[in-house]
């Protein structure tokens, strides 16, 4: 019984040590946006997790007209933030040595409120988190959604 105790009482100094190195709670008024899905906070750069946004050059097509929508996912990603402070959670690094995080903004999640606009993809190949948001968009013809467009990571591969 004793032993049960000091097994379980480990475990959870364990977690709390995981959980205090992988996270970090940033908050500033000073985030530079990148592009849709990078920023930099406090001089590091952040990767938001589980979401893909089009390229700064990417562009799309609606009704015959050239849309820039890698400019507009920045441009949405700039007026959620506004003069507000942002909040990150570590949730680790990528091969670019970039921070992989899920940012907020008053609570809100910033990657979540870009899939929901259609201006970001749930990046299935690393997450699942946003596939719901996504189908929202989708099924709402929002944003990107509503144009003809390239997905980001095929962009990338061709150009």
């Amino acid at each position: 019984m004793f032993s049960n105790k000091i097994k379980v009482f480990l475990l959870i100094s364990i977690c709390l040590i995981f959980f205090l190195i992988t996270s970090f709670d940033v908050k500033s008024n000073k985030a530079k946006v990148v592009d849709g899905d990078t920023i930099h906070l406090d001089g590091q750069k952040i990767r938001f997790s589980g979401i893909d946004t089009p390229e700064i050059n990417q562009v799309c097509n609606k009704n015959d007209v050239i849309i820039k929508c890698g400019i507009l996912a920045k441009e949405l990603l700039i007026s959620m933030i506004g003069n507000n402070k942002v909040k990150c959670v570590n949730e680790g690094v990528d091969r670019y040595k970039r921070i992989l995080a899920e940012c907020f903004v008053n609570n809100q999640s910033l990657s979540k409120s870009l899939v929901r606009e259609g201006f970001a993809f749930a990046y299935r190949k690393y997450s699942t988190k946003f596939i719901k948001d996504e189908d929202f968009a989708k099924k709402n013809k929002k944003g990107m959604w509503s144009m003809t467009f390239e997905y980001p990571w095929d962009y990338r591969r061709k150009n």
